[in-house]
């Protein structure tokens, strides 16, 4: 039996999903009932709470093999240290951990965290296999998307860094995969790149062909990224992880490998960032436009 957590997020429901399509036996865990509401009709679910250890043991009950993700918050190592423990006292067998790129060499802002249930992980007993993803595709919507809606830019401190960008919907291919056929990927902390290597101004150029409108990137100082995101309403311990992430890619130049090939994992040709933007290329356009 495979538990999937966070089954209502980003990640989190399209490895439900892709672990379903495997007709494997699995569980969705919420935190509250009001999230389990969300579930995909005829999935099995459970609620517990990552900081209430009672939860955890009557949901890690039955399960051969757990999905770890948590949200990138300062309670991130607190938290699935507690699923860990859980987990060992429980007698699972294998953990597959969503971790994050740079937790094996850059000991800053998210990866910083990341590393650190890396290691307790590693030195845990349990099976594991760790999953390192890149920068999601989806992130471009996310955060591009409004301002080039409204203005026709998008605005960062990210100079000419390039990241390879992957699509969550690849990662949760080779997400389910690995629950699904630990004999493949236990023992492993893999990085998980996307095919191509991206600057900003080349997404800009991107989107602009794809939407059919000129769209412009504004690289600005980060000081002045700092205090659009505190004036939007950030904390400001999310603002200074973000920027501090971001640093990977502008100081570090890390972040724009595009090894090892996703291709392997997938067994497939991966998305590339013009397939997503195709796929989404409404929401690039301007706000008239679409009224």
């Amino acid at each position: 039996m495979i538990l999937v957590t966070g089954a209502s997020g980003q990640v989190g429901r399209q490895v439900l999903e892709e672990v379903l399509k495997t007709g494997k036996p699995v569980k969705a865990m919420y935190r509250s009932v009001e999230d389990a509401r969300s579930a995909l009709a005829g999935v099995a679910t459970v609620i517990a709470d990552f900081a209430d250890k009672a939860s955890l043991a009557k949901a890690l009950q039955g399960i051969d093999a757990i999905y770890l993700v948590c949200s990138p918050i300062p309670q991130l190592v607190e938290l699935e240290s507690n699923v860990i423990e859980a987990c060992t006292r429980a007698g699972v067998g294998y953990v597959v951990l969503s971790s994050a790129l740079g937790a094996g060499n850059y000991l800053k802002s998210f990866p910083s965290w990341h590393r650190k249930v890396e290691d307790k992980l590693q030195a845990s007993g349990l099976q594991y296999a760790i999953f390192r993803p890149n920068s999601f595709m989806q992130n471009i919507a996310a955060y591009m998307a409004p301002s080039i809606r409204s203005q026709g830019a998008f605005y960062a401190a990210m100079g000419d860094a390039k990241m390879s960008l992957i699509d969550v919907r690849d990662i949760a291919v080779i997400l389910a995969k690995a629950l699904t056929n630990p004999a493949a990927f236990a023992g492993q902390a893999i990085d998980l790149n996307g095919p191509e290597a991206f600057s900003y101004p080349e997404i800009a150029a991107n989107i602009s062909r794809v939407a059919g409108r000129a769209v412009q990137f504004v690289n600005i100082p980060e000081e002045a990224q700092r205090k659009a995101m505190l004036d939007l309403g950030m904390p400001g311990w999310q603002v200074n992880a973000l920027l501090e992430l971001q640093q990977y890619y502008t100081v570090e130049r890390k972040g724009g490998e595009v090894t090892p090939p996703i291709k392997d994992f997938l067994g497939r040709a991966p998305t590339t960032l013009d397939q997503y933007l195709n796929e989404n290329k409404e929401i690039f356009r301007s706000q008239a436009a679409g009224a």
